[in-house]
């Protein structure tokens, strides 16, 4: 596989219904500022247009700082933003068509919410795979039940690529997802509700940096 994988480690997905009013722009800055290497724009409150003004706002900022944008489910506004890559899930347009469209550079991402879904996974088709939710999430209305830390380990060995884990993560416990054998966090509300998006982000690079040193 000729991509090259980005820096998973903190990777930020939006909701500007948690950024307590204020732009989203300003949150993913911050975020980005304390050490988020990901983001993906994923806004289900808002229209197509909305979402396609809001992706433009974001990658003129993003892409010179060197931070994929990735766009979730809707691969035709990735096309239309030329952002870097797209994350599906299960129910969304297939990987493999994903790819077709977006081209051999893109980055695609697949939703992988238990062991049920590990034989939708083809490594020459998809980046990375984002698993969860680990821990019972407010921030998706249609999350399936929380998988735990013993089945992420589990899971982990059967996953030929790159693992974000989501769902409920925070500072709290972003170590021991790490230590479970995820190669990042994917968190919502513990960067966009934070009192200080910044420092919400350096702290969760401190834990998997912390989670990181306990696998050796």
């Amino acid at each position: 596989m000729s991509r090259r994988v980005p820096d998973l480690s903190v990777y930020l997905v939006t909701d500007r219904l948690l950024a307590r009013g204020r732009e989203l722009v300003d949150v993913v800055l911050a975020a980005v500022r304390g050490g988020a290497t990901v983001v993906q724009l994923r806004e289900k409150d808002a229209s197509a247009r909305e979402t396609l003004e809001l992706g433009r706002a974001l990658l003129g900022r993003l892409r010179p700082l060197g931070v994929p944008l990735i766009v979730n489910d809707r691969v035709d506004l990735a096309m239309a933003l030329g952002a870097d890559g797209v994350h599906v899930g299960q129910g969304d347009l297939p990987p493999e068509v994903a790819r077709r469209l977006l081209g051999p550079d893109a980055l695609v991402g697949l939703s992988i919410t238990g062991p049920a879904d590990l034989s939708t996974l083809d490594p020459a088709v998809v980046d990375y795979a984002g698993v969860g939710p680990i821990f019972p999430t407010g921030s998706k209305a249609d999350a399936t039940p929380a998988l735990g830390l013993e089945e992420l380990a589990r899971m982990r060995p059967r996953l030929p690529v790159p693992v974000v884990a989501i769902g409920g993560i925070n500072a709290a416990n972003a170590a021991s997802v790490i230590a479970a054998g995820a190669d990042g966090v994917s968190v919502v509300s513990a960067i966009c509700s934070a009192d200080d998006c910044e420092v919400a982000a350096s702290v969760l690079v401190r834990a998997v940096r912390q989670g990181l040193a306990s696998r050796k």
